[in-house]
């Protein structure tokens, strides 16, 4: 088999382009699935079942399913129903597969990071919880100032594998007709006919995105939890002879 490296330098603009879409929907839903799952972990740590048991059901649902199935059942199963082809969604966000995809991957990662925030907030030491009712904080002001900031230190090695499993999962945004990265590494092979260098190249851009996530992630990570690397001062060293 010969291999064609100028297909490849042809058609890289073509595929960064594909790149700024796979951004896109990762950001997107990354950032609203993030909104969501604090939502669902917060009602899911309720102590009556009766809150808990949508949320769990929800979670349920959505971690059990694929997302291929998710997918085509936002994008296609939707509009079989008149009421939803009727509603005032339909036209502007429903019927475009843009917004379809963005809607499936968030409801998928909303389900994952709840149970990842969940695990996070019933790891926080029971001493730092104690400590801010023995300073009179009401429930409220512990939550935005003690429980959140800390679960968010704990979560962030576990939601950054979500964001990368994420960026992996938006390659079945091309099954609904999305030009992503994969979208167009398809498109240009079809008509090329040079499968293995637009899927090898498609793949170096997934792991130069991959890179920088788990970069920035690092960098956030020891921006919120510097003070566990906190060194103290040597006081020997401090003291005047």
């Amino acid at each position: 088999m010969d291999w064609n490296w100028q297909v490849i330098f042809d058609h890289i603009p073509d595929l960064l382009g594909g790149a700024v879409l796979t951004i896109q929907l990762v950001v997107i839903s990354g950032i609203v699935g993030l909104f969501f799952g604090l939502i669902l972990a917060l009602l899911r740590l309720s102590k009556s079942w009766l809150v808990q048991i949508l949320p769990f059901l929800y979670i349920f649902f959505f971690r059990g399913t694929p997302l291929l199935v998710q997918i085509f059942l936002i994008y296609y199963g939707l509009g079989q129903f008149g009421a939803v082809r009727e509603s005032f969604l339909w036209e502007p966000v429903l019927s475009q597969a843009y917004w379809c995809a963005i809607i499936a991957f968030t409801l998928n990662t909303s389900a994952y990071l709840a149970e990842i925030i969940r695990g996070a907030i019933q790891t926080i030491p029971v001493g730092e919880l104690e400590a801010a009712d023995a300073l009179g904080m009401s429930k409220w002001q512990k939550l935005t100032r003690v429980t959140l900031p800390r679960a968010f230190g704990i979560v962030i090695p576990a939601y950054s594998n979500e964001v990368i499993f994420m960026l992996k999962g938006s390659a079945l945004a091309s099954t609904i007709a999305l030009m992503d990265i994969t979208g167009v590494a398809r498109t240009i092979s079809a008509r090329t006919y040079t499968l293995m260098e637009l899927f090898f190249a498609a793949g170096i851009v997934y792991l130069v995105l991959s890179w920088v996530i788990l970069f920035s992630f690092r960098l956030f990570e020891k921006r919120m939890n510097r003070h566990a690397s906190y060194v103290p001062p040597d006081v020997m060293t401090n003291t005047i002879p």
